[in-house]
């Protein structure tokens, strides 16, 4: 079959029951979907896997997956569609919640429409085809592309209720699908309200361990795992926005799985504020991994057609599967890449923000200087952080007032104008701090507009928090004051780069304009100013980052060029954090920077070799006062910083690995290229190891027939100071060793024995 084509069969049941099978496959991605419509029901999805020798068997799925009636139970048994409902016998967590006047409706969809041609991929940016070149030196078009997609239209007539799901499968892999609610009774009838729309996916009943991530400030994306048991797992997200705790990806596998080894199913909710993530089980089914957004009662409301809003479309449900994390993540990564090609198609500049440098004690000197240092070292983006504005010395005051503190910086040649001009004569690009949806109530923008607070009323707000409160952008006046403001900052300035910050929680979100919870239409609006300012000002780029990591998905990474991971860059606490951040975000886009020791965060003293070796493979960084460090530590740092721009062209396309290793003292992570004509390995010896020395460790990525050199990169030649072996381990130095790409896989290489908290970095070059 063609790679952009779906492929349509028809048949009937053993029982007579008419049967329509859609398959969808990407063959160059190795991956297949497959569903099948009994008569006027909507579809079961009865593959997610590799594709299928022959897609026709599909129709056969029916007769073979159908459980059969048991007793003490309905007429049919549960065997739930994309859609569940009580009416197809799905007894567990309500997924499809609708009421008029507070009325719980029971809905029953028919299908009236199947369509399966190639649609145009769905984007929030839409970006207009444009030629450039990759690192590679082929050529690319950005645009939207064709995906093999199905397309099912359903009405509840009964209830004036019409469904529209939307499956596609998209050309790494990666399956999304989404639903669009309609609510079709006329005027006379009630609005229908939105209680609920979750989607999932089913997974084989051998899947049956979950893995996903907790965490809170300073600690995101920690691991954690338990079996798929019959029942409810969740992780609902109810801060407005993903939150420290969010498990970016819920995973289903055989027990065991692994980055390299494990058949596993993957779920994302690409949305940016509140979300779930579940796993369910029933005593009648196998499991279903999915999500959605999670609203407020009250919160979207359809009116009858014509009269406003008569229609609410979910997020995007992800899905990716393989063999193996790595194997999903890379499915994530190929799709974040289609949404910002020419992003990718280079290396990102080194930065250095002056958040951790000077805190909010801003002077044009001290940052002149600061930036003298930054262009010494090799930094390419020179970031102002919070402090620059209104009276915000500190926390408590200022907040929401974007105007540039003549306090601090005057006009003339002590102005924040004379330093992006000086930045930008240095050769670098300026970068400025915002926090567009936030406020403090001490502020000139709350004196003059309290009704812009996000709270349910006048006469009590929600908890603050950092001295904060939320500003109500679904208020027309407050978006455009804040998008106005920051947009004339940008022209003004000359800002290549925005840090767009988000520091409390979403709590009470009930808008005064409207009387209504806000969040669902909060975060539209957050989406409508970073695409505004990017269409006007093209070429700015613009982070996410939320308290650190409290805002990664990929809703908001249609919209931003980056994120940072988290609040803590103690290289220790970084590597996992970092590890699985890349299970969705390329590392590229993953804000990695090298920080103070003592860290500021953890107190924790490391050595500037690990936390140069954490920051290398992301987008390197540096949030350090360079102005009180010695001349041996910076010309370090030139020399570490000049070996990341070696490799960064190749490090936005390359393949993200990790090795699966039994001792918990070990991390081994690398860059691999497409070609596998090289990699970049990592290894980090957090704490002391099971074995001493450490055990070989795999090198996954490569190419099994091809046989590389594997050598020390130039930085981490040197192990003095570094490792605790007291002879020369016999391939650290600049020849190497030949391997074979099947030996380096299977049975690995030694690193070198290393003290804690130390990491080296070494390279495989195929011969």
């Amino acid at each position: 079959m063609a790679e952009n084509e779906t492929l349509t069969f028809t048949g009937a049941a053993s029982d007579g029951t008419a049967l329509t099978a859609v398959y969808l496959a990407q063959p160059t991605a190795n991956v297949a979907l497959g569903l099948v419509f009994a008569g006027d029901d909507l579809p079961h999805i009865v593959h997610w896997g590799r594709p299928l020798a022959n897609p026709q068997t599909l129709l056969a799925a029916y007769d073979a997956l159908k459980p059969q009636r048991v007793s003490g139970a309905l007429d049919e048994t549960a065997w739930p569609s994309v859609l569940p409902t009580q009416s197809e016998s799905w007894i567990g967590e309500q997924r499809v919640v609708l009421r008029r006047d507070g009325v719980e409706l029971f809905p029953k969809f028919t299908v009236t429409g199947i369509e399966t041609e190639g649609v145009l991929g769905a984007s929030l940016d839409a970006v207009t085809a444009e030629q450039y070149t990759d690192v590679t030196g082929h050529a690319r078009t950005t645009g939207p592309t064709r995906v093999p997609a199905v397309v099912v239209a359903a009405q509840d007539q009964e209830n004036g209720v019409g469904i529209e799901w939307r499956l596609e499968l998209m050309p790494g892999g990666l399956a999304r699908q989404k639903a669009t609610v309609t609510n079709l009774a006329g005027a006379d009838q009630t609005p229908l309200e939105i209680g609920k729309i979750e989607l999932g996916f089913p997974v084989p009943e051998l899947a049956g361990e979950i893995l996903t991530t907790t965490g809170h400030h300073l600690r995101e994306r920690s691991p954690q795992r338990q079996p798929l048991t019959v029942g409810r797992f969740e992780k609902p997200q109810l801060a407005g926005r993903p939150d420290f705790d969010a498990s970016l990806l819920l995973t289903a596998g055989v027990p065991g799985f692994g980055f390299e080894h494990g058949e596993a199913w993957s779920v994302h909710v690409g949305w940016s504020g509140n979300s779930v993530l579940s796993a369910e089980r029933l005593p009648y089914t196998q499991g279903i991994i999915g999500g959605g957004e999670l609203l407020f009662g009250g919160e979207v409301t359809l009116t009858a057609q014509g009269e406003g809003e008569s229609s609410y479309e979910t997020p995007w449900l992800f899905g990716s599967f393989g063999e193996g994390l790595n194997e999903i993540a890379a499915r994530f990564h190929a799709y974040v890449r289609s949404r910002h090609p020419r992003l990718f198609s280079q290396g990102r500049p080194v930065i250095l923000n002056t958040w951790e440098a000077v805190y909010f004690d801003h002077d044009f000197d001290t940052l002149k200087a600061l930036a003298d240092k930054a262009a010494a070292s090799g930094v390419e983006r020179f970031v102002v952080d919070d402090g620059w504005f209104g009276s915000r010395r500190d926390d408590t005051s200022g907040l929401g007032d974007w105007q540039i503190s003549q306090d601090v910086w005057p006009d003339g040649d002590k102005s924040l104008k004379a330093l992006a001009d000086y930045v930008h004569a240095k050769g670098m690009q300026f970068g400025l701090w915002f926090e567009p949806e936030m406020v403090n109530l001490d502020s000139d923008v709350v004196r003059a507009h309290p009704e812009w607070i996000l709270s349910p009323t006048a006469g009590r707000l929600p908890m603050q928090g950092r001295s904060q409160q939320v500003l109500d952008l679904t208020n027309q006046d407050a978006f455009d004051y804040i998008f106005g403001a920051m947009d004339a900052l940008v022209g003004e300035l000359g800002i290549d780069y925005i840090k767009w910050d988000h520091n409390k929680l979403v709590t009470e979100p009930g808008s005064r304009r409207s009387g209504r919870p806000a969040v669902h239409a909060q975060t539209l609006a957050v989406y409508e100013i970073f695409k505004g300012l990017k269409t006007r000002h093209p070429g700015l780029e613009i982070e996410s980052c939320s308290s650190g990591g409290g805002r990664v998905d990929l809703g908001i990474l249609e919209v931003a060029d980056r994120i940072w991971a988290s609040d803590c860059v103690d290289p220790v606490e970084r590597a996992d954090i970092q590890r699985y951040t890349s299970l969705l975000v390329p590392p590229a886009m993953i804000g990695e920077h090298v920080g103070a020791s003592p860290a500021h965060s953890t107190q924790r003293a490391t050595s500037q070799e690990l936390r140069m070796a954490m920051a290398f493979f992301g987008h390197m960084g540096i949030e350090w006062n360079l102005l009180k460090e010695p001349d041996e530590a910076l010309a370090k740092l030139a020399v570490w910083v000049a070996e990341f721009k070696k490799h960064r062209d190749w490090f936005a396309i390359d393949t993200c690995v990790h090795a699966d290793a039994n001792d918990p003292a070990v991390r081994l992570d690398g860059m691999v290229m497409p070609s596998k004509d090289a990699a970049i390995y990592r290894f980090t010896q957090l704490t002391t190891g099971q074995t001493y020395p450490a055990a070989p460790v795999r090198l996954p990525g490569l190419d099994p027939e091809r046989t590389y050199r594997v050598s020390p990169l130039d930085p981490s030649l040197d192990l003095t100071g570094l490792g605790n072996g007291q002879s020369t381990l016999g391939w650290w130095n600049e020849e190497g060793v030949l391997m074979t790409g099947e030996a380096l896989q299977r049975y690995g290489i030694r690193p070198p024995s290393l003290h804690p908290q130390q990491a080296v970095l070494f390279k495989a070059v195929a011969e």
